[in-house]
């Protein structure tokens, strides 16, 4: 199994870039794990906030393969604890899947289109975190994920 995660935007702050490389850096020993950057949108200054979404949205579909299956970090999706979150992506990795391509979108959430081809969707938090700092976490828990599957210390119950 493969991981892309897709971020809208790149990250403005370099404590946020410093974290993110960190935590990339370690899962790579347990997945092959790629983040990619979906450049703003230009001019989206112009467009209506659906018009950003539609955009958005087609930009994240292109870089869908047949066969991957699309998660949403969604303020409406389902929460888990870092266990349940590590038996989730386990589950994931025995049923087949051959990439797993996590999605970040941008300040107003998904297009109809995105939450249409969607396999799940993933809530972080019930608190709202900026798009920028959800990277991080997302990373870190991710690491998390892996090192509780292999048993190893890092997670402490």
């Amino acid at each position: 199994m493969k991981i892309l995660f897709l971020v809208i935007g790149k990250t403005d702050e370099s404590y946020l870039e410093t974290g993110i490389g960190k935590y990339i850096k370690r899962l790579e020993h347990y997945i092959p794990f790629e983040m990619k950057v979906i450049p703003d949108i230009k001019n989206r200054k112009t467009l209506t906030e659906e018009q950003q979404k539609k955009a958005e949205g087609d930009l994240i579909l292109s870089q869908l393969n047949p066969g991957d299956d699309l998660i949403l970090l969604d303020e409406k999706g389902k929460t888990f604890t870092s266990v349940m979150f590590s038996q989730w992506i386990e589950k994931q990795m025995n049923a087949g899947s051959k990439r797993i391509v996590f999605v970040v979108g941008g300040p107003y959430g998904f297009s109809k289109e995105v939450y249409d081809k969607c396999k799940f969707k993933i809530s972080l938090s019930e608190m709202t975190f900026s798009h920028q700092m959800i990277r991080l976490i997302f990373v870190e828990q991710l690491y998390r994920a892996f090192t509780i599957i292999k048993g190893e210390p890092y997670h402490h119950v």
